[in-house]
């Protein structure tokens, strides 16, 4: 389970509206880690969190796998067509400005380069600004364990 609070303390503390985890596939393995949830559950259907920086989170999850997020915390909120996906996905991220993905500005950082290219056009065709999850990923996944930490040394 996410720690949510802490995770707004940062974006708060970075000046971010929100972090919006998405995944397809199984392709963001940083999203399930941050999140808690089983990797080896395959999803056959796009599924967003948005985590705001203030404010309830939003489970964006497809009608056919519905209940995919159920583990987590916030609204709920279902969608079944892609025009139905994007009026949820505009009103669930509302009035925000800035939004951390998994991405990396001119794949500077190949590790959280992972949210396709034409999912970041959507969420800017919004009028969103999209900007990197690099420091958020930092902070709440690549992190030492101590049994890391005596093998690092």
């Amino acid at each position: 389970m996410p720690d949510i609070a802490k995770i707004q303390t940062e974006l708060a503390a970075a000046g971010i509206d929100g972090w919006l985890l998405y995944d397809f596939h199984n392709r963001d393995a940083i999203a399930h880690r941050v999140l808690g949830l089983d990797f080896g559950k395959f999803s056959s259907r796009r599924w967003f969190y948005w985590i705001p920086a203030n404010g309830e989170p939003v489970r964006i999850v497809s009608k056919v796998e519905a209940t995919k997020l159920d583990s987590l915390p916030g609204r709920k909120a279902p969608y079944l067509s892609w025009r139905e996906l994007h009026a949820t996905l505009k009103s669930a991220l509302g009035n925000a400005k800035t939004v951390a993905m998994q991405m990396s500005p001119n794949a500077n950082i190949p590790y959280v380069s992972i949210v396709d290219g034409g999912t970041i056009d959507l969420i800017r065709s919004f009028g969103y600004d999209v900007v990197t999850s690099a420091g958020l990923v930092q902070t709440f996944e690549a992190v030492l364990n101590e049994a890391q930490y005596e093998s690092h040394i």
